[in-house]
């Protein structure tokens, strides 16, 4: 009787929404429950999506398009002065179109520029160069002039052979941008670090046209909420950034001749196992980064650390010519299932060797791509071994399947990592299951043994003592 008393003495009453900010329909629904019961259905917290901060979203994505345009272009022009007018169309057929020194100098050039480049920016231009340490542990800031070196540096050593992913310019440009942009609308440090985590975002989403993975390797990887008030903004901007990029970049996906897999008992059988393997070899890879990262070679010797790193990487070139670049063409390879068993086994064994090796040279550049290579020739070396033993299922169903799983769990992102090898290739929605198992099982294993990431395995060395400040 009571209850029901007081529920009539409140009929009528409007019913207080308590979302920040406050939605234009102020009563609540009949039952009286809030909105905010759906977890995701929250108020902006610290971060107002307030009409200013929009704006700069959307400038950042219009930056980080034309951003990922100019350095594609730059990486473009290296590639085809290094190794012929191919080289921007099919870098590893270029590559073997060449013989002995042409192919080696290349790399002897880029380990030239790279030393002399990076030695000089370091020491002489001040500012801040790492997107997410900047959005995990700072304010948000970046420098703009050693951002902008940094970045063209990583492209015309990538587009004359280095062993590293493409995507760390643009994704630093573009997180630049945000920053710059939010110190002139006068954003608060959380707006800041927020829209340089979706420009960062959006420059990975640019240059592979993948805007679903670009917001979601925002929201999952540089700020680790999956909710309305991050995956808004990181979709706003991830798709102007794609669009923008289409006028000069491609807006096909990246692998565009991968088969429609469809589903196999196969295949799903093997994810399992498979998704354990790949776990910890990810770990491995993870720890092999962050032992490198803290032994970069320091002083004078930086100067001549790459060449010599560079040279080691060119001599294993004249055998194994898709080790040159970011690793694309052996993802590709591995999804065509084109190529003996031995030769993905051997790709896969030393890509992530080589990637290291120019990593600790000093040399700056992304892991995306390497990762993506090494979990595809992964996959592409176990499932035909599988195959030999359940045959139907095709060798490249398995590289797709190797490549998400190894992305999940080096990123620590089993979202994005699935939509991004979904999106790269606009193939492998028959393969969702067994990618969904492996990328699980994968993911957690790596989790459950370590837990660094590509990312925070390369994390400079903390200025406070661990137990202190925010991260304790």
């Amino acid at each position: 009787m009571g209850n029901g008393r007081s529920g009539r003495r409140d009929e009528g009453r409007p019913s207080e929404r308590l979302r920040q900010p406050q939605p234009l329909l102020r009563r609540r629904i009949a039952s009286g429950r809030g909105a905010m019961d759906q977890p995701n259905v929250t108020g902006d917290g610290d971060v107002p999506l307030t009409v200013r901060f929009w704006l700069m979203v959307l400038l950042t994505g219009v930056a980080a398009g034309l951003f990922g345009i100019a350095l594609m272009l730059l990486l473009g022009t290296a590639a085809r002065l290094a190794f012929g007018p191919g080289a921007a169309v099919d870098f590893t057929a270029a590559v073997e179109r060449t013989t002995g020194w042409h192919r080696v100098l290349p790399l002897l050039v880029a380990g030239v520029i790279a030393g002399i480049g990076w030695f000089l920016l370091r020491r002489y231009v001040p500012g801040r160069s790492d997107t997410d340490d900047a959005v995990w542990t700072g304010d948000g800031r970046l420098g703009f002039r050693r951002s902008a070196g940094n970045s063209m540096l990583s492209v015309i050593v990538v587009g004359l052979g280095a062993s590293l992913g493409r995507e760390a310019a643009p994704k630093l440009m573009a997180g630049v941008c945000g920053s710059v942009l939010a110190g002139w609308a006068g954003l608060t440090t959380p707006q800041r670090r927020l829209l340089v985590a979706c420009g960062a975002g959006a420059g990975l989403a640019c240059v592979y046209n993948v805007p679903l993975g670009g917001a979601l390797f925002t929201a999952e990887v540089l700020v680790g909420a999956v909710r309305l008030p991050v995956m808004l903004p990181a979709l706003a901007c991830s798709a102007v950034a794609t669009v923008t990029a289409w006028i000069g970049l491609p807006s096909g996906p990246i692998y565009p001749d991968v088969p429609n897999f469809g589903f196999s008992l196969s295949a799903l059988a093997w994810a399992v196992p498979a998704g354990v393997l790949i776990g910890l070899v990810a770990v491995v890879f993870v720890r092999l980064i962050a032992w490198i990262s803290h032994r970069v070679p320091r002083g004078r010797l930086a100067i001549v650390a790459p060449l010599a790193a560079f040279a080691v990487l060119a001599a294993l070139g004249l055998v194994f010519p898709q080790l040159y670049g970011n690793g694309q063409d052996i993802a590709a390879q591995a999804f065509a299932g084109t190529g003996p068993l031995w030769l993905f086994a051997a790709l896969f064994l030393l890509k992530p060797l080589v990637t290291v090796l120019c990593l600790g040279s000093g040399a700056s550049g992304g892991l995306f791509t390497p990762t993506l290579a090494t979990g595809a020739a992964l996959g592409a070396c176990l499932g035909g071994v599988w195959s030999l033993l359940w045959p139907g299922t095709p060798v490249g169903a398995f590289a797709m399947i190797g490549a998400a799983a190894m992305i999940g769990a080096g990123m620590q992102a089993p979202l994005a990592g699935l939509a991004l090898v979904l999106e790269l290739t606009h193939s492998g929605f028959g393969l969702m299951v067994p990618m969904m198992v492996a990328t699980l099982v994968a993911t957690a294993v790596s989790r459950w043994v370590d837990g660094y990431s590509i990312y925070s395995a390369r994390l400079a060395e903390r200025v406070t003592p661990v137990g202190s400040g925010p991260n304790r």
